[in-house]
């Protein structure tokens, strides 16, 4: 008997010489794919649209405008750098609402964002009802910027107002809250310290994704509550407060209404609640003084842009992500 052989073929590659010039030639679309591709740039040109009309358009209309000594009435015309320097060199109003801002942005983003945790931590217990309270205590988000909310806040912290009227039942006269310039910019504090509710609901959020087998191995190994929160909660916690923190210096950055009202509309008294935002309308639409407001909003948005980077280039010191740090 003969023994028999097979043999197996062997696949051959065959290249495809290149093009003249060293270039492959390219895949030919489909005209299925290029319908395709006409229809969704259909339906993105409205969006394209308004991003560049009522988006991209204003940015760099202001942006030009920051250079020139314009106002509503007239055309106008073209100063170079002269608003820019007049901002730090003779303007005190701009550096006193520069410093009015950062006091109440350094002051109020850390209270509401620790008496956020404190609450979203009380409601994390498995408290009863609690979708109803966590409605409840988010409503203040949604109002607290608000025209009539700045009102009331005004009429409760006012000479006769309902602050005022209990501290009279335990025997204490209290000043004119919002008329004080020592006390004027504690109630915007202190409101915006009461918009918690946005915050607080991240952070509930938060709380709910950490697992509870760490708290149960830590009780075993004896840790007290307090170890729990400081070595597990708040480690884990970190991703959540950073992104709460870079949301509230930007908004806070940006308040307005609650100063316009409390105030009057011109930050006062002596200018204690004289916002950035507040000034800027000021110069903008009461001095007519455009392109100076212009220029003080680019100084805005770089201020924001730098304390967003420095957030950023901080976090990897002391966000915790899973493993890393």
């Amino acid at each position: 008997m003969s023994d028999s052989v097979s043999v197996t073929p062997k696949r051959v590659l065959v290249s495809i010489p290149p093009q003249p010039g060293g270039r492959r030639r390219a895949p030919r679309v489909s005209a299925h794919r290029r319908r395709e591709a006409r229809t969704a740039y259909v339906f993105l040109a409205p969006w394209f649209l308004g991003l560049f009309a009522i988006t991209v358009g204003p940015i760099l209309a202001s942006l030009y405008l920051s250079f020139t000594d314009f106002s509503l009435l007239e055309e106008g015309t073209w100063v170079g750098l002269d608003n820019y320097t007049k901002m730090f060199t003779e303007d005190t109003r701009f550096i006193t609402s520069l410093k009015v801002t950062t006091i109440y942005v350094v002051v109020s983003v850390p209270l509401q964002l620790a008496f956020a945790l404190g609450l979203a931590l009380a409601l994390d217990r498995g408290l009863r009802g609690l979708p109803f309270y966590r409605s409840v205590y988010y409503l203040p988000s949604l109002l607290g910027g608000s025209v009539a909310i700045a009102i009331l806040w005004r009429k409760l912290f006012g000479a006769d107002g309902l602050v005022n009227s209990l501290l009279a039942l335990v025997g204490i006269d209290g000043p004119g809250w919002v008329s004080d310039p020592d006390t004027a910019l504690g109630t915007l504090i202190l409101l915006h310290v009461w918009t918690f509710g946005a915050p607080m609901v991240i952070f509930l959020a938060g709380l709910r994704q950490i697992p509870q087998s760490y708290y149960e191995a830590a009780s075993v190994d004896g840790a007290t509550r307090w170890r729990q929160f400081r070595s597990i909660t708040l480690p884990l916690l970190t991703p959540i407060i950073f992104f709460n923190l870079v949301l509230e210096v930007i908004k806070s950055f940006q308040s307005f209404t609650q100063s316009f009202i409390v105030s009057g509309g011109n930050g006062g008294p002596v200018d204690s609640t004289l916002f950035y935002t507040l000034y800027l309308y000021l110069k903008g639409f009461k001095s007519y003084e455009m392109g100076y407001a212009a220029a003080m909003a680019w100084v805005l948005l770089l201020i924001i842009a730098g304390l967003t980077g420095v957030n950023f280039l901080a976090s990897k010191y002391w966000v915790f992500y899973g493993d890393t740090k």
